[in-house]
């Protein structure tokens, strides 16, 4: 499976889903169970590696102020979730996580942001096919820390700054 593959798949499963993250999980698993083994593994592969990509401090902070707030785990499922959300935004975000105020055209902090499920799907679609728990998928863990520059997200000031679209649409303030 490709890049331009995985992608296809995130998409057409959330458009089936209509926005429900935990829908569209359920897709997602659905969708896989339609493949080999294999092909979960290469998508499980492609999904781990962004997943690992978004662990940065900036995208964090995107994440605290669309939140109200961002635990690790909050932040975990975040990651999920921003995968999900499918090519354009998850690239928009990893180059300017402030632009998420853009291309978002909604969000639901009730709904919107946690995609937990969505990391399940794969290993869930392969253990369903084979039997088996998914074996490891052979490529680097994410770092022990958060790429970049940590942030003081408790501070409205800076985050205020640093992320003022995103502080205009979706903070305290706002």
């Amino acid at each position: 499976m490709d890049e331009t593959e995985f992608w296809e798949i995130v998409d057409r499963t959330r458009e089936a889903a209509e926005g429900d993250p935990e829908e569209h999980a359920d897709l997602l698993a659905e969708r896989l169970l339609q493949s080999d083994p294999d092909a979960v593994l290469d998508f499980a592969r492609h999904f781990e590696s962004r997943y690992n990509r978004a662990y940065r401090w900036d995208l964090w902070g995107a994440a605290w102020v669309l939140l109200d707030g961002a635990s690790d785990d909050a932040f975990d499922y975040f990651r999920c979730w921003l995968i999900g959300q499918g090519r354009e935004v998850f690239e928009g975000a990893l180059h300017d996580p402030d632009s998420l105020a853009e291309l978002l055209d909604d969000f639901d902090e009730e709904l919107d942001g946690d995609g937990e499920e969505l990391g399940y799907a794969a290993d869930e679609a392969y253990e369903r096919l084979t039997g088996v728990v998914a074996p490891d998928l052979g490529i680097p863990p994410a770092p022990p820390e958060p790429e970049g520059t940590p942030l003081d997200f408790e501070n409205e000031a800076v985050m205020a700054q640093r992320y003022p679209k995103l502080w205009e649409r979706f903070g305290t303030e706002a």
